[in-house]
C-alpha cells in the first residue's frame, strides 16, 4: 500500500486528477475497449473533479471512452433531489465534461426491485471486464461507500441500511432533520471496490486522521473497512499533513522519504 502525503487539500486533489488523467491517457480507451472507473460521492473528491474539469476544458483530458461507475445512492428520493447521489455527480463532474451520458452508471434507488438492481450492477461492472480505477473516500470512522463499520469485507453491491450515527451525520444535508435522511441505500461492497485493478483513496483533514492511523499501523479490520485496502496489490492512500497528525512519527517519516521522488511534481498529462 502506497502512501502520499501532501502539504493540504489542493494538492491532494491537483495531483490525484493529473494521476487519474495520466492512466487514462496511457490507457488510450477506445468505444470497444472504455476505460472504466469507479467514482464516489462526498467532500473529499470535489477538489479532483474540479481539476479534472479544467483539464478536458484545457483540451488535455477526455471522457469520451470512459465509463464511470458510481459507489452508491440513497433509497427512494428522486433523481433531481439536491441531496441524491445522481445529482452531485452530475453538479461536480458530469455536466462539465464530455462523456456521453449512456457511459454514466449510477445505481437506482427507485428501483422497483432493489435486490435485482445491485445484482444487475456488479453483472455490468463484470461485462466490461471490471473497474480500472476505483477513486474513494472514507468517513471519520474509516468507511467507504454505505459500508459502515462491521460491514463484510467480502461484501458485494446490496441494499444495505444506514445506521444511526450516519442517519445523523447525513442530517446535516437535509435541514438537519434526521426524519428527513433515507433510512436505506444501496452501496457498492467493500469486494466490489477491492476487485478494482487500482484503488485510490482521498483522505483529508484532521478528523479523518483516526481513521488513517486505523487503517494504516494497525490490522486489517471490519470495523475499519478501508484497512481491506492494505490486501491490494495496487492500493495507494493520497492524504494531507492534517490526516497524519495521529500517526506515529517514523510511519509518516518512512513514507514521506519512499515517496520523495513522486511528490517532487505532479504526473504530467501530455
Amino acid at each position: 500500500m502506497r502512501i502520499l502525503i501532501h502539504e493540504n487539500y489542493q494538492q491532494i486533489s491537483k495531483w490525484t486528477a493529473y494521476y487519474i488523467a495520466n492512466k487514462i491517457k496511457t490507457f488510450n480507451p477506445t468505444p470497444e475497449k472504455p476505460f472504466v472507473l469507479g467514482l464516489p460521492t462526498g467532500s473529499s473528491p470535489i477538489g479532483t473533479y474540479t481539476e479534472l474539469i479544467e483539464l478536458v476544458k484545457q483540451g488535455e483530458l477526455s471522457f469520451q471512452n470512459v465509463v464511470t461507475f458510481n459507489m452508491d445512492e440513497y433509497v427512494g428520493i428522486p433523481v433531481d433531489h439536491p441531496q441524491s447521489y445522481h445529482y452531485f455527480m452530475d453538479k461536480h463532474l458530469f455536466n462539465h465534461i464530455d462523456i456521453p451520458r449512456e457511459n454514466i452508471n449510477v445505481l437506482d434507488g427507485n428501483a422497483a426491485d432493489l435486490e435485482a438492481e445491485c445484482e444487475a450492477y456488479e453483472k455490468k461492472i463484470e461485462s466490461y471486464g471490471g473497474i480500472q480505477l476505483f477513486l474513494g473516500g472514507i468517513g471519520p470512522d474509516g468507511h467507504i461507500a454505505f459500508n459502515e463499520p462491521g460491514s463484510s469485507l467480502k461484501s458485494k453491491t446490496r441494499v444495505k441500511t444506514l445506521t444511526y450515527d450516519t442517519i445523523l451525520a447525513n442530517s446535516r444535508f437535509f435541514d438537519n432533520d434526521v426524519n428527513k435522511v433515507p433510512k436505506t441505500a444501496l452501496t457498492v461492497g467493500v469486494d466490489t471496490v477491492m476487485q478494482a485493478k487500482e484503488v485510490v483513496i482521498i483522505i483529508n483533514g484532521y478528523n479523518k486522521a483516526r481513521a488513517l492511523q486505523k487503517v494504516v499501523e494497525e490490522g486489517v479490520n471490519h470495523m475499519w473497512t478501508v484497512s481491506v485496502l492494505q490486501l491490494h496489490q495496487k492500493g495507494m492512500i493520497v492524504c494531507d499533513e492534517d490526516a497524519t497528525m495521529e500517526l506515529k512519527v517514523g510511519t509518516a517519516k518512512y513514507f514521506k522519504d519512499i515517496e520523495k521522488t513522486e511528490l517532487k511534481n505532479y504526473p504530467k498529462t501530455n
